[in-house]
């Protein structure tokens, strides 16, 4: 049986994360996998958001039968941040990122358990390829950015996937433990950052469609977070002329 274990990155999600732990505290089981750990990361949280966690931990233990692990620091450092923290605190077989406001449901992970039988390095979930269900659309001029961040992403980086920003994401040990040793991107064009280097590891990337809600509450500034992910992404290509990795192929695990 593998393991897994689950990445929930936080950031000022007092009035969001009442949703997280009601869905958590429904149940998490699937067929061949044991959750071993949630691992919250506190961004800088100025609200109370690691005391709502900390308030339901035992609850959320004893219904799961999993540890809570909250890794904490003062200042918000950005998300990108965030979920290599939690990564690199991951020891499980895969482990799966998804976001407090549960714009994708947990019950999702069944539709990469295939994938996982098979060992595969990186699975994504995708709004885009056609075959997803958007339940709640976001407003026309953020889907409008978001598919020129993905074409922009495409052609600057040549990873070519329909979704970089779907926070539904699940990785191999064997790619976690590689990739995210050496991310250097700590807010939105993490997604591309990622993906980027799953590729240049020769990492397989598996997208599969998903059941995606918009939740109106995103904490991305369009007008302070496009000019800075435009800068990311030609960071992220100059970095790689000195990025020492060793791009090998090996079973995702043993």
């Amino acid at each position: 049986m593998r393991t897994i274990s689950f990445i929930i990155p936080v950031y000022n999600e007092e009035k969001r994360i009442g949703k997280t732990i009601k869905a958590l505290l429904g149940g998490v089981s699937f067929p061949g996998l044991k959750l071993e750990k949630l691992i919250f990361v506190d961004d800088g949280s100025k609200d109370n958001t690691k005391f709502e966690i900390k308030n339901s931990k035992s609850k959320i233990e004893k219904k799961l039968k999993a540890k809570i692990k909250i890794i904490s620091y003062r200042k918000n450092r950005g998300k990108g941040y965030a979920i290599k923290q939690g990564m690199l605190a991951s020891k499980s077989d895969y482990t799966l990122m998804f976001d407090a406001d549960m714009s994708t449901s947990i019950s999702e992970l069944k539709k990469f358990l295939p994938f996982m039988k098979k060992g595969v390095d990186v699975i994504i979930g995708t709004r885009k390829n056609g075959h997803s269900t958007v339940v709640k659309h976001q407003p026309l001029y953020r889907e409008i950015l978001g598919r020129g961040f993905t074409l922009l992403s495409n052609v600057i980086l040549d990873t070519w996937v329909t979704d970089f920003t779907c926070g539904f994401k699940a990785f191999s040990k064997f790619a976690k433990d590689r990739i995210f040793e050496n991310t250097i991107v700590d807010r939105w064009s993490y997604d591309a950052e990622i993906l980027y280097l799953a590729k240049k590891m020769n990492l397989i990337i598996q997208e599969k469609a998903v059941i995606w809600k918009n939740d109106p509450g995103t904490k991305v500034n369009l007008m302070k977070d496009l000019p800075e992910t435009l800068t990311d992404l030609v960071k992220i290509r100059f970095y790689d002329y000195n990025l020492l990795v060793s791009f090998s192929k090996e079973p995702a695990l043993i």
